[in-house]
């Protein structure tokens, strides 16, 4: 008598992954997105142009409009006017960084790209952390540089006005490295209501009408508490981080912006977690 045995079976699991989920890794992945994008290159160089260009309108205007009243006469703030040109064009590059934000998490999610995010990493709010940092660090490199080129170019312009200023004077390169700061948070800003939102038409119309609008409105109201608030906007207080503000010191100015962003990370990551990709 024989007895038949049953072949054995084989292992259909799969061979452990040698690749481990790193936050190099992880940072990467979103510097490939960011960079791989065409409306970022489009962004970014808009924002360039814009500095470069609206600076050498407004000093070219106003040397010309204002004539000797405007070369350093007593109690000119020469810091103030030589970086004129140079941050001039910020509150048009907000614009573009918002948006730009806004996309950089809602065109993940209009093509569905971001499941594959999810899928690589399960913990979700990684990619959340490496977006702000990779997005925020990027924008500020290509502001500061836009800045600081647009402060050269202007330069000869103020010169021959008699407005001269040392770049490495504390009052003068902290405005420069104020403007661009402010554009990054602008922009970070903007990616945390894009992540809220999940839509690129109501994440920009949000954005911009945070920053730029909801102050006018504000602004038109006559009454103390309505001024007290639109103080206290990211779009007003902000600019006290590169510009001279009667209310807020620069540093309460980043404490504000700071503010505002981490309440909109906070409610996109508790959302991010609990609502399906």
């Amino acid at each position: 008598m024989s007895t038949s045995t049953a072949p054995a079976r084989r292992s259909t699991a799969l061979p452990a992954s040698p690749i481990r989920l790193t936050v190099g890794g992880i940072l990467r992945s979103e510097w490939i997105k960011l960079r791989s994008l065409r409306s970022t290159v489009w962004a970014y160089a808009v924002v360039f142009a814009l500095q470069v260009a609206i600076g050498l309108l407004v000093v070219s205007v106003t040397v010309s409009n204002t004539g000797e009243t405007f070369r350093g006469g007593p109690g000119a703030n020469i810091p103030e006017l030589a970086t004129l040109g140079a941050t001039a064009g910020v509150i048009f590059g907000q614009l573009v960084v918002s948006v730009l934000g806004v996309l950089v998490i809602s065109g993940e999610y209009s093509t569905g790209q971001i499941r594959s995010s999810f899928a690589a990493v399960p913990k979700r709010l990684p990619v959340l952390w490496a977006k702000l940092a990779v997005f925020g660090v990027t924008t500020f490199v290509v502001s500061l540089v836009s800045i600081l080129i647009a402060f050269f170019v202007t330069y000869p312009i103020l010169s021959n006005a008699n407005i001269t200023a040392d770049l490495w004077d504390p009052n003068v390169f902290l405005k420069l490295v104020g403007a661009a700061g402010y554009l990054a948070l602008s922009g970070m800003l903007a990616l945390g209501i894009g992540a809220i939102l999940r839509s690129t038409a109501g994440g920009i119309a949000a954005a911009l009408g945070l920053l730029l609008v909801v102050p006018i409105v504000f602004g038109l109201i006559p009454a103390d508490w309505s001024a007290t608030i639109s103080d206290w906007l990211p779009g007003n207080a902000g600019t006290a981080i590169y510009q001279s503000s009667r209310i807020f010191e620069w540093w309460q100015g980043l404490l504000i912006m700071l503010g505002w962003i981490a309440v909109a990370i906070a409610a996109a990551a508790t959302l991010m977690r609990r609502r399906d990709a």
